[in-house]
């Protein structure tokens, strides 16, 4: 299998998932500015033009970070890393991706692009998304609490996500040090050996 990424994007929580699963597997930097990587014009490969996108065995191209991250996990067939299909547990994990996805990737987004705005809205953007993103953390620390991982003591994709996404407030400047146990999530899931394999690949550390 081939994962297209690009740098400290999305894509390093799959990354992260075949790692944690040792996987055999390529990968193939995306420069998501032109739409280029090695094998050309990326676009061709993904016509919607983002990361992550996985070759999968029979050449077919799967995308959407939380759909690859069920398909890598259901190789393995073990719920090593994503619960069994049929249990409620999985339903959970399928749930906190779709959280991550829709209301904390998305959330963090806008301050990546704040340098296209003028100035005055560009404040009142941030200052927008950052009350947006105190609320949702506010969510994820009272789910979190004492527990090691989201769903408890067991390392999920969900944490891979989770993970990847908040790895983003140093690059932004948000200020995550009000939530501690948030903070104490992120140390441990950064010294996992599959968590620092996939970002000293991506040239992260």
């Amino acid at each position: 299998m081939k994962l297209y990424y690009a740098k400290g994007a999305c894509s390093l929580a799959p990354h992260i998932v075949m790692a944690e699963l040792n996987m055999v597997y390529e990968l193939e930097a995306v420069e998501m500015k032109t739409k280029t990587c090695a094998s050309g014009d990326f676009k061709k490969i993904n016509p919607k033009g983002s990361v992550p996108a996985l070759r999968m065995e029979n050449g077919e191209i799967l995308t959407e970070g939380a759909i690859i991250d069920q398909y890598l996990a259901d190789q393995k067939n073990d719920s090593t890393i994503f619960p069994k299909i049929g249990t409620m547990d999985r339903y959970r994990c399928m749930e906190w991706l779709n959280f991550i996805g829709t209301d904390l990737h998305k959330s963090y987004a806008p301050f990546f692009v704040s340098s296209m705005f003028t100035p005055t809205a560009a404040t009142e953007m941030k200052g927008f998304y950052t009350n947006v993103l105190n609320s949702k953390l506010d969510y994820v620390s009272e789910k979190l609490g004492t527990n090691d991982y989201l769903m408890g003591k067991n390392f999920t994709a969900a944490d891979a996500y989770l993970f990847t996404v908040l790895s983003w407030s140093k690059h932004v400047n948000f200020d995550l040090s009000k939530w501690t146990n948030i903070k104490s999530y992120l140390e441990r899931v950064g010294t996992r050996p599959a968590v620092i394999k996939a970002m000293k690949e991506e040239g992260l550390l």
